[in-house]
């Protein structure tokens, strides 16, 4: 693929938490509620204008309790005007329908992963069956889906899903790469998942998400050809081998730094959410 010269605005998702980092790893993840609002603020502060929402118990355990959904995003709302609230319907949290019982709650976004793969120690299961229930809430409440690719099956399920119109609004593709198990972070495939989602899905937009020590090289290629790009402790807690990230605000400033090496812009959440098409609610 040849290089795209492209002065777009790129859009910065901050994922602040996750569901497997805990303070073991770096005391600086945030944990509780009013933590991961004061996170989220630094990182919209910062750049970010997306949050990609988990949410755990007070020892730190995973969590997919609603309540505890809808406090995130008040707060966020509060302190982050015009922010995107993305929420997770990841598996890790939770159980079947249990991962979509927050969407009544109507975030902006919630991620989609609309097929199976495998992770470090166990299989990522998303039957048929509960992605047509996650997409049918979604359309019920006016959620805009982030299709989760962990690999190229899903990409081509995603299109299926669109034509159908069992997915509503305009697509929004994310490539996760650097999953133990799943699609490790190959540059040429990265260029085959641009060039399948411009032609099956020639309207949608994409980003990407590295894992660990794979976050800034697929941020630097997501930037470099054109896309969106997702960073923060959810997926990475380090900043180099040996040097842990002091916040999420840290690393949505690194991830600026390589779109200033391109010559991209910054979204802010104006301009993030005319390029989604997603409206402020109100």
């Amino acid at each position: 693929m040849n290089k795209i010269i492209n002065k777009n605005p790129c859009i910065i998702c901050v994922a602040i938490t996750g569901s497997v980092p805990t303070k073991n790893n770096n005391p600086n993840i945030p944990i509780s509620i009013n933590e991961q609002i004061e996170s989220t603020q630094q990182a919209f502060e910062a750049g970010a204008s997306i949050v990609h929402c988990h949410v755990r118990n007070d020892d730190g355990s995973v969590s997919s309790d609603p309540i505890k959904f809808k406090k995130l995003k008040d707060g966020i709302t509060k302190f982050c005007p015009g922010m995107i609230i993305q929420f997770s319907t990841g598996g890790r949290s939770g159980s079947g329908r249990e991962r979509g019982y927050m969407l009544p709650h109507c975030p902006d976004m919630a991620s989609l992963t609309v097929g199976s793969n495998n992770f470090p120690n166990r299989v990522y299961e998303n039957s048929p069956e509960l992605i047509d229930w996650l997409s049918s809430e979604m359309i019920r409440y006016n959620i805009i889906p982030e299709i989760e690719a962990f690999d190229l099956s899903h990409i081509f399920q995603a299109s299926q899903l669109f034509n159908h119109n069992r997915i509503k609004g305009k697509p929004y593709i994310q490539f996760v790469m650097g999953v133990k198990n799943a699609m490790p972070a190959d540059r040429k495939v990265f260029e085959f998942y641009v060039e399948t989602v411009k032609r099956l899905m020639p309207s949608a937009n994409w980003c990407a998400a590295g894992i660990g020590k794979y976050q800034k090289i697929i941020n630097e290629w997501s930037i470099e050809l054109g896309g969106h790009t997702r960073t923060g402790m959810e997926d990475n807690i380090r900043i180099s081998k040996d040097q842990l990230a002091s916040s999420n605000a840290q690393l949505v400033s690194l991830t600026k730094e390589i779109c200033s090496k391109y010559d991209r812009p910054v979204a802010n959440w104006k301009e993030a959410r005319k390029i989604l098409d997603i409206p402020l609610r109100t």
